[in-house]
């Protein structure tokens, strides 16, 4: 075994261990009730959303142990996947019964005044993405480039997030291919990776939910590492592919809001 394939199992195996700690901690002792964290899949049957924080704050953790990741990588990564984690545990705790659906719909309730949920995510993750971006690469251009990605990936994952195993399957298979990169995009990519699987069972055996709070804060993660993996041709291809998907999901969120 190379060097940097015990430095990329080492952050997998990490990532992995922390999340794993995180809830079962959560589950020993859950902050508030412990009702506070269950929810209703679209079965009708009772979950946990206690995978949310752990792979937020497991993937987290994984990148500031990292020995492979650079200071400011680091800083970056960390900023996007918490400050996505917590824009999604506002809306998984605080506003989970806004009916309001699709990007089109938040952006005209922010134009008349009015702070939604999905508001909240839109800004507060646009934000992070951008000052991750800020951190991650130099020049106007390709800082720019980065935040999308690095917001569109969250808001990505958090899109597919409708059925189990859904959101999670697409962080390993989008992450997987970046554990064979070299430098700091792979160790970061064994971050989400080691996340998502460490939850991986249990969400296909309708145990847990990620919530918007894992899935924003994994999908953060995920687009920390195709940033740093990518110069500008392929910043402008993900970047193109992620606000396509997300103006396609925009129309199938506010068509099933109207059905």
């Amino acid at each position: 075994m190379t060097g940097r394939t015990r430095a990329r199992a080492a952050g997998v195996l990490g990532a992995v261990g922390a999340t794993l700690a995180v809830r079962a901690g959560m589950r020993r002792w859950p902050p508030g009730e412990a009702a506070l964290w269950e929810r209703k899949n679209y079965e009708g049957t009772v979950v946990d959303l206690y995978a949310g924080p752990a792979t937020a704050l497991g993937a987290a953790a994984s990148v500031a142990a990292s020995p492979a990741v650079p200071v400011r990588a680091k800083a970056a990564t960390v900023l996007a996947v918490l400050a996505a984690g917590g824009c999604g545990a506002y809306d998984d705790m605080v506003a989970r019964n806004d009916p309001r659906k699709g990007f089109r719909a938040h952006l005209g309730a922010l134009r008349q005044g009015e702070i939604t949920s999905g508001g909240v995510k839109l800004l507060g993750i646009g934000a992070a993405g951008l000052a991750a971006g800020a951190l991650l690469k130099d020049g106007v251009v390709d800082r720019v480039l980065a935040g999308v990605v690095v917001a569109g990936t969250a808001h990505l994952v958090n899109l597919v997030d409708v059925r189990p195993g859904r959101a999670v399957g697409t962080v390993l298979a989008l992450g997987a291919p970046g554990l064979l990169k070299g430098g700091a995009a792979g160790a970061l990519a064994a971050a989400p990776v080691g996340a998502a699987a460490a939850v991986l069972e249990d969400d296909l055996k309708r145990r847990t939910m990620l919530g918007d709070t894992g899935a924003h804060a994994l999908g953060a993660a995920l687009g920390a590492a195709i940033v740093t993996g990518n110069g500008r041709t392929g910043l402008v291809l993900h970047a193109a592919a992620l606000v396509t998907a997300a103006a396609c999901g925009d129309r199938v969120s506010r068509a099933a809001g109207a059905s």
